[in-house]
């Protein structure tokens, strides 16, 4: 396995033919890694690789020296060779001695799962915020993994003029990375202040954060909510930075939407660490739309894989609505009632065809209802103003007309009922009643 340079990110690379390898153990072994190369291939195409062969060994458990044993690696060279492979990808992570092991018998670049992920990571961030988080995801990932690029220079020789600190090369390389692994920190700590300043800016606004297995349709449901023209591809991590957006769901209900990086299983620990003052959002949030696949056949693993990254977070027990999408795809409907008994809030949607979108518009409205308070204020009838900006701030639910005074009952938000009462306050009690 090859890593980057120690401060340059790993950019998108022309296609290259790609081998899949996956190791079945246990019962059921062989099933779940047919899956999981399925996965794995879409990770790969959407990296730019071309999968022209999988190999799928069965063992009662890894090998700690080759990964896949010693004959099979011998086989996975040869096929290397005879297919023109440029490029092997292990669906589990490498340890530095299986890569160092590997590297012997195999001639073309070895990647693992999270190496992958990481790959597409570096190619989709946009942001100064997400680059410098996939950065540091892959300077970490890789820093224990410095083999074949490293080993040029690795050897310290005897004699005259060579005594020294005795530092090899890659010691010396291992030590630039950790300097430049504290400047990222460094600048990710100074972008989470700035993240913190800008949440305060925005807390008289309920935040909802979407959250959901990779290609779920979180993008595509805020498109539809916001016209936000974020970028939607029916391929795993088509987008990548986290999007805030105010949505105004009726006159007295606005909140802020956030849409983050979607999760997939075996996600990279350190990419999930990087990604924590993105993440941050998903913990600040009110209320999570957890948006599920309902046509993909693992849906319960999908939904399994992000409450175990929401726990990962610390994000895990927030009030969240079970938004199933993608119902238009779904050949057989009985599954809905049975997710319907299994959760206590859920929606069935189609995003892509605004399919439903109205009760999951009066599902977000129902879980925030503790978010908003109803009110009555007595107004003068010539009070105009007041009166006009009631109707663009809140909900009005009654006027009533009495001589020279208007009463109205309304319910507000709590991202204006403070400047209400502030507005209120300043008037003299003559001009006010409740």
């Amino acid at each position: 396995m090859t890593p980057p340079a120690p401060d340059i990110l790993i950019t998108r690379r022309s296609r290259e033919r790609a081998v899949l390898v996956g190791v079945a153990t246990g019962i059921g072994g062989r099933q779940h890694v047919d899956e999981h190369l399925d996965e794995l291939s879409l990770l790969a195409e959407s990296a730019g690789a071309k999968v022209i062969h999988r190999m799928v060994q069965e063992r009662h458990r890894i090998d700690p020296a080759t990964f896949i044993g010693k004959g099979k690696a011998e086989e996975l060279a040869w096929l290397v060779r005879e297919k023109d492979v440029q490029l092997v990808i292990f669906d589990d992570d490498l340890s530095s001695v299986q890569v160092r092991n590997l590297e012997k018998l195999i001639t073309c670049k070895l990647v693992d799962r999270s190496a992958l992920i990481l790959d597409i990571f570096a190619s989709r961030a946009r942001t100064r915020e997400a680059r410098t988080q996939v950065e540091l995801a892959q300077l970490q990932y890789f820093l224990p993994r410095l083999t074949r690029q490293w080993t040029h220079l690795s050897k310290q020789y005897g004699g005259i003029g060579t005594k020294g600190p005795g530092e090899t090369q890659i010691e010396t390389d291992r030590r630039a990375i950790r300097t430049r692994i504290g400047h990222l920190r460094g600048q990710l700590t100074r972008i989470a202040r700035e993240r913190e300043v800008q949440r305060k800016g925005r807390r008289d606004f309920p935040r909802v954060a979407l959250v959901g297995y990779t290609n779920a349709g979180k993008s595509t449901l805020l498109n539809w909510f916001t016209d936000a023209g974020v970028l939607v591809e029916d391929r795993l991590f088509a987008t990548l930075d986290s999007t805030v957006r105010l949505v105004r769901l009726s006159p007295a209900h606005r909140i802020l939407l956030c849409d983050t990086v979607g999760f997939i299983r075996k996600l990279p620990h350190h990419l999930v660490a990087s990604f924590k003052s993105t993440l941050e959002e998903v913990r600040e949030a009110d209320l999570l739309l957890h948006v599920a696949d309902v046509s993909h056949p693992n849906l319960d693993e999908h939904i399994g894989v992000v409450n175990e990254t929401l726990e990962e977070i610390t994000a895990s027990g927030k009030p969240t609505i079970m938004v199933f999408n993608k119902i238009d795809r779904l050949g057989d409907r009985t599954l809905l009632g049975t997710l319907k008994k299994s959760h206590e809030r859920a929606v069935f949607i189609s995003a892509t065809r605004s399919i439903n979108m109205s009760a999951l518009v009066a599902e977000i409205e129902s879980a925030l209802a503790h978010l908003i308070t109803e009110d009555t204020v007595t107004l003068g009838a010539d009070d105009y103003p007041l009166i006009s900006r009631l109707h663009e701030i809140a909900e009005v639910l009654e006027t009533t007309y009495e001589a020279d005074r208007v009463t109205v009952r309304f319910r507000i938000g709590r991202a204006h009922a403070g400047r209400l009462r502030k507005i209120l306050a300043r008037r003299t009690p003559s001009d006010r009643g409740r």
